[in-house]
């Protein structure tokens, strides 16, 4: 296993031509308690300073790598090689130990570190296809782990994009892993870093597996007529206010025990309601902004535990719609400042929070919280997330956030 030098070995060496001081050690071996402190006995007692290490357990076997820096230890390399035979033998473990200088790869002054998660259902050859579209777009991979969750794998590469531009690295690797299927979510090093505690959700076609107010029009026959206005919306072609109240015009008249019926028998997305028990049980706060309708949003809060819900309030007299909405509407622009007040109601940046929608409705939304992800989404959306999951990998937002151990451990 790769292990790369840290910055302040860099800095200590500054630029000039290395030396025999730094090695590479390798270890392979059957993992058990211990094992670090057995191998690293000697080199600290002989004054050999660690400056790298990256270490692991996969499939119960342990994995490790350091770089050992021999400037100012009481012995030689060969003589800790020759005490480390022994001790490779006596615990039944293999170990290499190598020059860095002859096998280190070139070193830049910047990078641009991001965490790129990919996610798909599992085959052979998709790291190899992930590994591909990074190579062909000159991004360089500098560390990767995978995960599996049922039938679903995800690996989490740690890549440089300093070759390329990086915007533009950033759109043609999201096109060409939606290519070949897989689902990526691009965050940039530093932010991803910002712990989470908040996840937003847009409610139709995210949470809820059907546009709400589709299926309203259905009920009152003017489906088609609703349908190509929420189609134009959702594309970003028309105007989300003035389409909201051409379709809300178009219902009125409709008994509120249509609302009733439709409300008691909401088909959430499949994953939906597994993803938000597993975010509520490590903490997490959840919410709900919709351009949608309180009539809806208010029965998820109760049986899915939202924490916090924002939608349109439909205007009812005498128990008949009016085909008015009350007070301002919530469309893109109040989704976007919405972020903000939550971040304010939290006391958290808007980096804390992670934003998930499907279309032209959710931008603001997702741009201003500090991870955006399109869901199943528009093409308009998709542009100005950092990255998408399909529709049958919601659940695989657990592990963009770095929450797929966790969830394996819950009762």
């Amino acid at each position: 296993m790769a292990s790369i030098v840290s910055d302040a070995v860099a800095k200590k060496r500054g630029t000039c031509p290395l030396n025999d001081d730094l090695w590479v050690i390798s270890f392979l071996g059957k993992d058990r308690p211990g094992l670090i402190r057995d191998i690293l006995e000697e080199p600290a007692q002989q004054n050999v300073n660690i400056v790298d290490m990256d270490q692991r357990v996969m499939q119960g076997i342990f994995v490790m790598s350091v770089v050992a820096d021999f400037a100012d230890a009481r012995v030689t390399a060969s003589e800790l090689e020759a005490w480390l035979q022994r001790k490779a033998d006596d615990l039944g473990i293999q170990f290499n130990f190598l020059p860095l200088g002859q096998y280190r790869g070139r070193r830049k002054s910047k990078k641009s570190l991001h965490v790129v998660t990919i996610l798909a259902k599992d085959r052979p050859g998709i790291i190899r296809d992930a590994a591909n579209v990074a190579a062909g777009n000159e991004i360089n991979i500098e560390r990767a782990s995978v995960t599996a969750r049922g039938d679903l794998i995800s690996i989490e590469f740690l890549m440089d994009f300093s070759d390329c531009d990086e915007d533009d690295c950033k759109a043609r690797l999201k096109k060409d892993c939606e290519l070949l299927g897989l689902d990526v979510v691009i965050q940039d090093l530093g932010r991803s870093r910002k712990e989470k505690r908040l996840i937003v959700f847009d409610m139709d076609m995210t949470i809820v597996d059907f546009e709400i107010i589709n299926k309203l029009a259905g009920f009152a026959g003017v489906d088609e007529q609703v349908k190509a206005i929420t189609e134009k919306a959702m594309n970003g072609e028309m105007d989300f206010k003035e389409s909201l109240r051409q379709r809300v015009r178009l219902l009125k008249g409709m008994p509120e025990r249509t609302l009733q019926e439709i409300a008691s028998d909401l088909r959430l997305t499949p994953g939906s309601e597994e993803l938000l028990h597993h975010l509520k049980h490590l903490g997490y706060k959840i919410a709900l902004i919709s351009g949608g309708f309180t009539y809806f949003t208010d029965v998820l809060k109760e049986q899915l535990g939202f924490d916090y819900t924002f939608a349109n309030e439909l205007k009812i007299e005498n128990g008949f719609l009016t085909g008015e909405i009350k007070g301002d509407i919530i469309d893109a622009e109040a989704k976007g400042r919405i972020i903000y007040r939550l971040a304010e109601l939290e006391n958290i940046s808007s980096d804390n929070i992670v934003a998930v929608g499907d279309g032209a409705n959710d931008c603001l939304m997702i741009k201003n919280a500090g991870l955006g992800v399109a869901f199943n989404a528009k093409e308009v959306l998709k542009k100005v997330s950092d990255g998408s999951l399909s529709r049958e990998n919601l659940l695989g937002l657990l592990n963009v956030l770095g929450l797929a151990e966790k969830d394996k451990e819950m009762p």
